[in-house]
């Protein structure tokens, strides 16, 4: 009796392993990622914030805001951690 108890824990310590590599492996994953890539913004990157708004970064303020400027003379402080979505890798002219 004591081997079909340990059984019938078997589906269940496989569905934690393929929740694991299926779903919280890949998340934390994602998540390191973009914390390299905020650690990593410098002066005169092209961001795009969670609101979706592109941007160039103009300045680093300490070590958790950053200064990005979205016109000309428009600048605005957005927190580093929460407020940077993505980091433009191959920004487009606009031809005229």
């Amino acid at each position: 009796m004591e081997g079909s108890g340990i059984g019938q824990f078997i589906p269940l310590i496989l569905i934690f392993v393929i929740f694991y590599f299926f779903l919280i492996r890949p998340q934390q994953k994602k998540v390191k990622d973009h914390k390299a890539m905020v650690e990593g913004l410098k002066r005169g990157d092209k961001v795009i914030t969670s609101g979706g708004i592109t941007g160039t970064v103009e300045r680093l303020i300490d070590n958790d805001k950053i200064e990005v400027e979205i016109a000309e003379n428009v600048k605005v402080e957005i927190v580093k951690a929460t407020g940077i979505q993505a980091l433009q890798s191959n920004p487009q002219e606009v031809k005229k």
